[in-house]
C-alpha cells in the first residue's frame, strides 16, 4: 500500500489543463450532476460548485421539481433541469448525456422508487456511452440492491464514507461488516470485486483499484459537518475527465490509471479546503465556508507557477 503523497500531487498537477485564450466554453469540462429533492438541495449545489471553482467550464443539475427554484437562488452559474419526477425523465436526460464529460450521481437525489428507477436507466445510459461517473450518496444505496448495474464497469468511481462502505461490503461480498472495522484490504476486496474504483472517506481516505491500494492523509479538519462528501464528488468529477483527456494523449502507460489520479486528488483537495475553512471558521466551519477555500486550496496543491 503507497502513501506517495509528493508523487501522486504531482501526478494530479499534471492533469491540470493550462489556461489558455485560445479555449472555447465547455472545453475545459461540462460536469452533470443527478440529484437534488424536496428535502437535500444543499448537497447537488455543493457539487457543481466545486467542480466550477476547480476549473470545469459548466455544471448541469437534473434534480427533482421541488429542488429547481432552491438551486437556482443558490447561483446563477448553474444550469438546472427539474426533470426527475416528470412522467418521462429519460426522453430528455438522453439528449443532455452525449454533451456531458462526467456525470455525478447521487447528491441529494432522494430514494423514492421511481427516482431509482429513473437511475437505473441513467447508469445504462451512461455506460452505453462510456460516460465517466461519480457515485455517491443516494445512489451508493441504490447499489446495495443493484450492484451488478456497475458490475466491471472501470469508468466509474465510488465515493463512501465508511458507514456506506459498511453496507455495500455486505451486500456484494455477503460478510459481516461495522464501520469501525473497515481496512484498506476491504476496500480493495469489494473494488476488485467490482472492478472500479473506491474512494472510501475517513480519518485516513482509502483508495483502491485493482491491485492498487494508495490512502490521503492530507491534514484536513476535525468537523464533520454535512456536504463535504458533495464537495469531493464535484472535485473527483472535473479530475476525473481531465485525467483522462491526459492519459488518452500520452503514449506512455501512467504510473496510475486515472480513476485513480482523480480520487485522490479529491481527497486531497477536499482535506486542504476543510483544513482551511476549519482555520478560519473553527468548530463553526460549515462546506459553504469550504466553498469560499476551493480555489486557494487547488492552487496550493496542484498548480505551478506556469499554468
Amino acid at each position: 500500500m503507497s502513501t506517495n503523497g509528493p508523487q501522486l500531487t504531482s501526478l494530479v498537477s499534471e492533469v491540470v489543463p493550462p489556461l489558455t485564450y485560445a479555449a472555447h466554453k465547455g472545453q475545459a469540462g461540462r460536469i452533470g450532476i443527478m440529484g437534488g429533492s424536496l428535502e437535500y438541495t444543499g448537497a447537488p449545489y455543493f457539487c457543481a460548485m466545486t467542480a466550477l471553482r476547480i476549473g470545469a467550464d459548466l455544471a448541469h443539475i437534473f434534480c427533482h421539481r421541488d429542488a429547481a427554484v432552491p438551486l437556482k437562488s443558490y447561483s446563477p452559474e448553474l444550469i438546472v433541469h427539474p426533470l426527475l419526477d416528470a412522467n418521462d425523465p429519460m426522453s430528455e436526460i438522453d439528449e443532455w448525456l452525449p454533451r456531458l464529460h462526467a456525470l455525478v450521481l447521487g447528491p441529494g437525489l432522494g430514494r423514492r422508487p421511481q427516482t431509482f428507477a429513473t437511475l437505473g436507466h441513467v447508469i445504462e445510459a451512461a455506460k452505453d456511452r462510456q460516460l465517466l461517473l461519480i457515485i455517491d450518496a443516494d445512489a451508493l444505496f441504490y447499489l446495495n440492491e443493484n450492484y451488478d448495474t456497475l458490475q466491471g464497469y472501470s469508468n466509474a468511481i465510488l465515493t463512501p464514507n465508511k458507514v456506506e462502505f459498511a453496507r455495500l461490503y455486505r451486500a456484494v461480498l455477503k460478510g459481516d461488516m461495522k464501520a469501525e472495522h473497515v481496512t484498506p484490504d476491504h476496500v480493495q476486496q469489494v473494488a476488485k470485486k467490482l472492478g472500479v474504483t473506491i474512494a472510501c472517506k475517513g480519518n485516513v481516505d482509502i483508495i483502491a483499484s485493482g491491485d492498487i491500494v494508495i490512502t490521503c492523509e492530507i491534514p484536513g479538519s476535525p468537523r464533520r459537518c454535512g456536504g463535504q462528501g458533495d464537495v469531493l464528488s464535484g472535485a473527483a468529477a472535473i479530475l476525473l475527465y481531465w485525467a483522462f483527456g491526459t492519459a488518452t494523449a500520452s503514449k506512455e502507460k501512467p504510473a496510475y490509471t486515472p480513476t485513480v489520479v482523480a480520487a485522490w486528488g479529491a481527497c486531497a483537495l477536499t482535506r486542504r479546503a476543510s483544513g482551511l475553512a476549519f482555520t478560519q471558521r473553527g468548530r463553526g466551519a460549515l462546506t459553504t465556508d469550504m466553498l469560499q477555500f476551493i480555489s486557494q486550496a487547488f492552487t496550493s496543491l496542484f498548480v505551478s507557477k506556469t499554468k
